[in-house]
């Protein structure tokens, strides 16, 4: 009688699971597959004024012509002081935030990217590749894939218009879904970054595609509204930046 019970319980429960998964059409998925975060950047131009804002609230502006990294991500900044002409190096423990623009050369390489990919003439814009505006590092403490001591470093905002709840960072050493091409030509499909850093309340991981799932509940489960519209057995890793955005939009009214 137990037993009885019991597959019916589990019957009843795959069936609801079933009968909660969303069927989009074809407008919406390409909708949902649509970038909506900014490209990120690695290398800034030696070029162009860079703002550094301290901790304490002092302003450093200046040419950014070195940087240090680990695992890509700057824990040490260099600028030549655009009053003084001196050079100052400041450590990512002494920074709140950094404002840069992106070097020429990783830009060029960006657009060359970008054209060698089919998948993204629909799914993202080449001006972000293209981007004049400045970037966005924000100081965070973080612990590298997950693994490594939590330490301080500049991280790039690529949600900038839509963080005021889940922050997205850059992940430098993101890879990327495989595609395939014939005979050098444009790449077909792949073209997927795989992590980013996201940050929801006091929380900041390292989030892989592979562990997508098992965070969904973390990051929108909060959203009963959301939740019923994107089911997670609904979705996939390829809608990040827009999911993020919709529920963005939903908890704000």
């Amino acid at each position: 009688m137990r037993l009885t019970s019991l597959l019916l319980a589990l019957c009843l429960a795959g069936t609801t699971t079933f009968a909660q998964k969303v069927k989009y059409s074809k407008e919406d998925i390409k909708k949902m597959e649509t970038y909506l975060f900014n490209e990120g950047f690695n290398t800034p131009s030696p070029k162009k004024t860079s703002t550094i804002i301290l901790k304490d609230g002092t302003t450093y502006k200046g040419f950014c012509n070195k940087i240090e990294t680990k695992k890509g991500q700057i824990y040490e900044v260099a600028i030549k002081d655009s009053a003084t002409k001196k050079n100052a190096n400041f450590n990512a423990e002494q920074i709140s935030e950094m404002y840069v623009y992106p070097s020429n050369a990783e830009k060029i390489a960006k657009v060359a990217k970008y054209m060698g990919n089919i998948r993204n003439f629909g799914t993202k814009k080449l001006t972000k590749n293209t981007n004049n505006d400045r970037i966005y590092f924000v100081n965070q403490t973080v612990s590298l894939k997950n693994k490594k001591d939590d330490k301080e470093f500049l991280m790039q905002v690529i949600n900038p218009g839509f963080d005021d709840i889940i922050s997205v960072y850059h992940d430098p050493r993101a890879k990327e879904t495989t595609g395939f091409s014939v005979m050098g030509s444009p790449q077909l499909g792949g073209g997927v970054i795989k992590s980013y850093y996201v940050k929801k309340r006091d929380k900041i991981m390292w989030l892989h595609k592979d562990d997508f799932e098992d965070n969904y509940d973390f990051l929108f489960g909060d959203n009963a509204e959301f939740m019923k519209k994107y089911p997670k057995n609904s979705v996939e890793w390829d809608y990040f930046s827009f999911l993020v955005n919709a529920y963005t939009d939903m908890n704000n009214g």
